[in-house]
């Protein structure tokens, strides 16, 4: 029988404890911004052209990074500084009124460890705020802590956040779930690669939809999705194909030709396959149950 820790009487901790939790939870909150702090020295200071002729080829041999990967953990280790930095500016008085130096203060040093701050734990949290402002990050950043009731918030609620100060007048967000979209680019970096694919609205937000597509599912805002106006037999239709892709794509046994196959189904300019593309996808499904 599975033991209920949450229901065990709580012991306090000593004082050597709570120190070492607090140092602890600070290594975990700062772990993906060290990381992008130190791909920033190995990048700005050439240290892998021992090795490696780029350093796009030195992260993929070395971390297993893909250079997307990198720029997100390099750009998200500097939104990570400008809220530490912003938040400490506010909660210190004395400061200089552009916010510049406030980090070296020393009572600003010491507020990093306020344990009542809450701060980002990963990448995805911060990856919305890179587009913005130092001040509007540390703005965006604080609101999203307070919609997420004090505890650190979700990427989907960043970047809920974000639109709603991006856009002033809201939108209604008229999109629903099963609705077939296609993907627009435009400026922003995270939709880099995907633009003209379809895909399937599978949540509903204020300011953004969750959508599925044939790697995975993404948060994007309203105005980087544009509907095909499918009718409900037509988006039902869709959402089978993209099940069957997406039950494929976490089939242990799918080899690599089957997985090349997918990306190419699923990256389509159009929201339809082919009677040729429709026999590739049932072919990769048999070879699959015949090797399980």
């Amino acid at each position: 029988m599975r033991k209920n820790y949450g229901s065990q009487p709580r012991r306090g901790l000593t004082e050597q404890e709570i120190s070492d939790r607090l140092n602890l939870e600070r290594k975990v909150e700062r772990a993906f911004f060290e990381a992008g702090k130190a791909l920033a020295q190995l990048r700005d200071r050439r240290l892998y052209r021992s090795t490696h002729r780029t350093f796009e080829e030195y992260c993929r041999d070395r971390f297993g990074y893909t250079h997307r990967r990198v720029n997100y953990l390099i750009a998200g280790s500097v939104v990570f500084d400008n809220i530490v930095t912003g938040t400490n500016c506010s909660q210190n008085e004395g400061v200089d009124e552009t916010g510049t130096n406030c980090s070296q203060n020393e009572e600003a040093d010491k507020t990093r460890l306020n344990p009542s701050r809450i701060l980002p734990t990963n990448e995805g949290q911060v990856r919305p705020l890179a587009p913005l402002e130092p001040q509007q990050q540390v703005k965006v950043w604080q609101r999203a802590v307070q919609e997420a009731g004090g505890k650190v918030p979700s990427a989907r609620i960043v970047t809920d956040v974000v639109q709603k100060i991006i856009e002033p007048t809201r939108i209604p967000n008229t999109y629903q779930t099963g609705e077939v979209c296609q993907i627009l680019v435009k400026d922003n970096p995270d939709l880099r690669g995907k633009g003209g694919c379809w895909c399937i609205v599978v949540a509903v937000h204020d300011f953004s939809c969750t959508v599925r597509l044939w790697d995975g599912e993404l948060t994007v805002g309203l105005k980087y999705l544009k509907s095909y106006d499918y009718l409900p037999q037509e988006c039902k239709q869709m959402q089978i194909i993209s099940d069957r892709m997406t039950r494929l794509r976490q089939n242990e046994n799918l080899e690599e030709a089957g997985r090349a196959v997918l990306k190419y189904l699923g990256e389509l300019k159009r929201p339809y396959l082919t009677q040729v593309e429709q026999k590739l996808l049932s072919l990769i499904e048999l070879e699959c149950e015949m090797e399980g």
